[in-house]
């Protein structure tokens, strides 16, 4: 069977089928668009505003003589509209409409035709204004605009296709839904808002000082309210059509309505900053989850690529923002403790935002972050709510990784989407040694969705991994302890030992014997004051840019100096860097100090994969310092790395050498020799955000203006970065 769209009757020429009929006119597979309307006032007003071709005189020609024939009348009139044409209908034509409901049409359509019409393909443009008639037709009123089709069991999937087309043509997203599920999706975020605008407005103006409300109200009152301005007899029409999707949604309103009237009633300020910060952060969550982006992507313009001039030396002070690493295992920790916890120094990036709104996904109450401040209203490790549909990670792997391990460990099931970038990552690094523990975890061949089952015994473990790391120690502290059951960790290096601190200070201790670490059972934690210290790899790619430009005399403030992320200040002491720690202070059990940078004459030396491993994510600026020494380094054991250090390393290597570096490697080994003359070219971070900022670091060698780009991750993880750059002397401009 052969379906077309060359000739399309438009029946009803109010505000859609007239903008429908305007925007199928301009397309090329459209021959001849015809109007028809009861109304001859429209009709007559239509051809005058050439939005048709012409005009049917009946019915029943204009329908012999469509190959697509669109219902434009009310949702009510529809039912009745289908009865009437159903004589005249061949079985080559396509039947479609713009009901905002779609249920009452396909029943009414099954007491038609005994036998659905392969043509027949219901459909809802999600469109409009609130005004009415031929006139206010719009040409691209559909253009970026979602058009919802809801093919039947029997609908032929050429016309399908031919009327996706039709709607893709004139700038519509085509979706295909289910009838019921278009129908409870509508009633939700349509049907419900405007029957409360119009039940608000009625409301307020049957109050006796009504002109007072109306003459005072303010933006938002007229903005929520625009559409009680919408047609009466439209919306009467849609209530009745959708009368048991509608009330689920207005009883559901209700409950949340008188739940908010208890909190204020009763002045429970928990439960009301709950409703209020979820709501506040749903839209733009939302909207993360639909473009598959980063939890730090929208906000607002994120520079991506970076110029740079010479800079004749670096001085004065800065502080880089909070440390990642602390900044979410905190919200972490505070979310499962019982009781308040208060966290200074917060950063926003990407890890840290994605923890946050995960965990509000899971019924925790978060104030914040607001200037780097953040209350969490914790739960305890029991009191976590089971999420109401998938938990979005965005871009954050960090967050991903140690939520596994929490998540593994509770009595309901939960799923874990990503963004694009996230959903090419594999975590079976986390995922292999939980399930060990008991967890019960699928996964697509180690990466997204992740689906974890609940109300699974964990068991007792013991865990001695072929490479350290961080995360997956953390995820499984957070299992075991959720789960109550001891743990044992055996690290073939000490890795970043931030989460065994921060569970000090939350009243849970654990127990450290050279590389053993060990978690007792019976654990409970109490909320706490978190004070973040500035983040060390930030405060490192300064330092870099201070050793390597004569002259340079500079403070980082504040930063975190914890003996587990010192690895690559030692390296760089050992090369002659001057590195010093002032005012040494503790901070909720992190070491803090003020460092000390001044320019230094470096000097190459040999590093083993050992040293290596420590390093981590700064391995860009290490290699940058050795590129800048007076004599050759090596990088050992390159083949004992870690996968994704490992990439890293090729990457920094690619860029470095393209700028001058004289650099040799082989599958165990990179020979770095003293950079003769660097070359001023542009350079590419490929969104790695420490490598990044050691690429803004060696342009500071260069002669010339310079563009870096890949840099949006690095303006996600560190926004402030551009303005401290310029506080020290280093001129980076944005494209």
């Amino acid at each position: 069977m052969s379906f077309s769209t060359r000739t399309i009757l438009v029946v009803g020429l109010g505000l859609i089928g007239g903008s429908f009929a305007r925007a199928a006119r301009l397309l090329p597979q459209v021959e001849r668009v015809i109007g028809f309307d009861l109304n001859k006032e429209e009709c007559d007003l239509a051809l005058a505003l050439e939005v048709v071709d012409e005009v049917a005189t009946d019915l029943e020609s204009g329908v012999k003589a469509a190959d697509l024939v669109m219902l434009a009348v009310p949702v009510k009139a529809i039912e009745t509209v289908m009865a009437q044409i159903s004589p005249w209908l061949s079985e080559d034509t396509i039947l479609s409409d713009v009901g905002s409901t779609k249920l009452n049409i396909v029943d009414a359509a099954r007491q038609i035709w005994p036998v659905l019409p392969a043509g027949f393909v219901p459909g809802h443009p999600i469109a409009g204004t609130e005004k009415s008639g031929v006139a206010a037709s719009i040409v691209d009123l559909f253009n970026h605009r979602k058009v919802l089709l809801t093919p039947t069991e029997r609908s032929d999937s050429e016309a399908t296709i031919a009327l996706a087309r039709l709607w893709q043509s004139m700038g519509a997203e085509v979706v295909q839904m289910d009838p019921l599920r278009h129908d409870q999706v509508l009633a939700a975020t349509s049907h419900l808002p405007h029957l409360l605008a119009f039940s608000l407005v009625d409301t307020l103006a049957a109050e006796a000082e009504s002109t007072d409300i109306f003459r005072y109200a303010a933006g938002g009152f007229r903005d929520f309210t625009r559409i009680a301005a919408s047609d009466p007899t439209m919306w009467h029409d849609v209530c009745f059509a959708n009368k048991d999707q509608l009330l689920e949604q207005i009883d559901r309103f209700t409950a949340g309505v008188a739940q908010l009237r208890e909190a204020v009633a009763q002045g429970d300020s928990q439960t009301l900053t709950g409703i209020f910060t979820r709501a506040k952060v749903s839209r733009e969550h939302f909207s993360r989850v639909l473009e598959r982006a980063g939890y730090a992507e929208l906000k607002g313009d994120v520079p991506a690529t970076f110029s740079t001039t010479p800079t004749q030396m670096l001085q004065g002070s800065i502080r880089t923002p909070g440390d990642r690493s602390i900044s979410h295992r905190a919200v972490m920790l505070a979310a499962i403790a019982e009781g308040v916890s208060d966290i200074d120094g917060f950063i926003e990036s990407e890890d840290s935002l994605a923890t946050i709104q995960v965990f509000r996904d899971l019924g925790v109450v978060i104030e914040g972050p607001h200037q780097g401040r953040v209350r969490v209203y914790g739960v305890g490790l029991h009191g976590l709510q089971a999420p109401s549909g998938p938990l979005y990670f965005g871009n954050s792997s960090t967050s991903l990784r140690m939520f596994v391990g929490l998540l593994a460990a509770q009595p309901f099931n939960s799923v874990i989407t990503g963004s694009e970038i996230l959903s090419q990552q594999q975590f079976n690094d986390v995922i292999e040694p939980l399930r060990e523990m008991g967890a019960s975890i699928e996964s697509n061949l180690g990466c997204l969705p992740i689906h974890i089952n609940g109300n699974q015994t964990l068991k007792a473990f013991s865990f001695a991994p072929i490479h350290s790391s961080a995360q997956v120690k953390a995820s499984l502290i957070m299992a075991a302890m959720s789960a109550n059951q001891p743990l044992e960790i055996i690290e073939p290096n000490i890795t970043r030992d931030h989460t065994e601190r921060l569970l000090e200070g939350f009243g849970v201790k654990l127990e450290r014997d050279r590389r053993n670490l060990s978690l007792p059972i019976n654990n409970r934690l109490l909320g706490s004051c978190v004070q973040i210290p500035a983040d060390l790899s930030f405060a490192l790619a300064f330092a870099l840019g201070g050793l390597i430009t004569e002259g340079s005399d500079l403070v980082i403030e504040n930063a975190g100096v914890n003996p587990t992320r010192m690895a690559s200040v030692r390296l760089l002491s050992r090369m002659g860097a001057h590195l010093v720690p002032h005012n040494e202070r503790n901070s909720n059990g992190e070491p803090v100090a003020d460092l000390e940078v001044r320019s230094a004459t470096l000097q190459g030396i040999d590093c083993l994969s050992s040293e290596l491993a420590g390093v981590g994510d700064e391995l860009p600026l290490l290699m940058v310092a050795m590129c800048c020494a007076q004599s050759e380094s090596h990088l050992l054991g390159i083949d004992r790395l870690p996968v994704r250090q490992l990439e890293l390393l090729k990457i920094t290597v690619e860029q470095l050498r393209s700028a001058g570096a004289d650099i040799e490697m082989t599958e165990s080994e990179v020979n770095i020799a003293p950079v003769q003359a660097w070359s001023a070219v542009n350079l590419d971070a490929g969104e790695h955000p420490i490598l990044a900022l050691a690429l803004v670091m060696v342009s500071l060698k260069f002669d010339r203006s310079v563009k870096i780009s890949g840099c949006r991750s690095l303006s996600t993880a560190f926004p402030e970065h551009l303005e401290q750059a310029r506080r020290v002397g280093i001129r980076l401009i944005k494209e």
